[in-house]
């Protein structure tokens, strides 16, 4: 019988032990945001990484841990915006971004999800809040439907490695039935 998605959260983050301490209480916002996120995911969405310039890094970083090539789990549809649309940066106006989203439909009938790392005030944000089903890590401002951080914390670039490992382990025990997630959508 599989777990429910909370309690495996909070099991994971405890079995992390003080490093993640910041986390336990945050998993309520955590839980129905990942578990949507997830669900969209594994049914075939693909997920359209974008960040700020000042987090570029952390996009190369989540590309290579969803999609290792170790053979445990198959590859997952995660690719970053930038290389789908190199020009994202030239975007000014409500055409211009409605232009994009049409050609983002048509390129994947599935559907896909934005999945955003980065201040709320960086131009890229405006891409991904035109948006309501993003998947949104926010820096510095809170918005329904996202997950606050600080960018002046002294640790957060270990708290967004911490995140994308919990939301790597979340996706493995979800495809291999270790967890529900209905309690938790």
């Amino acid at each position: 019988m599989s777990k429910d998605f909370s309690s495996w959260t909070l099991e994971r983050i405890r079995d992390e032990g003080n490093s993640m301490n910041w986390m336990e209480e945050r998993r309520y916002d955590w839980v129905p945001l990942a578990a949507t996120a997830i669900d969209r995911l594994v049914n075939a969405q693909t997920f359209l990484i974008i960040t700020d310039r000042s987090r570029e890094w952390f996009s190369r970083y989540i590309l290579s841990r969803l999609n290792k090539h170790d053979g445990d789990r198959p590859l997952l549809p995660i690719v970053s915006l930038g290389t789908v649309f190199p020009h994202m940066d030239k975007l000014k106006d409500e055409e211009q971004m409605s232009i994009l989203e049409d050609m983002l439909s048509l390129s994947f009938p599935a559907g896909y999800t934005f999945f955003y790392i980065g201040k709320g005030s960086d131009p890229r944000a405006q891409i991904v809040k035109r948006k309501e089903n993003s998947f949104i890590w926010l820096l510095d401002e809170q918005m329904q439907n996202s997950f606050y951080l600080n960018s002046k914390d002294e640790n957060l670039d270990i708290k967004l490695i911490q995140l994308i490992t919990l939301f790597d382990k979340s996706i493995d025990a979800i495809l291999f039935s270790e967890v529900d997630l209905q309690n938790a959508l």
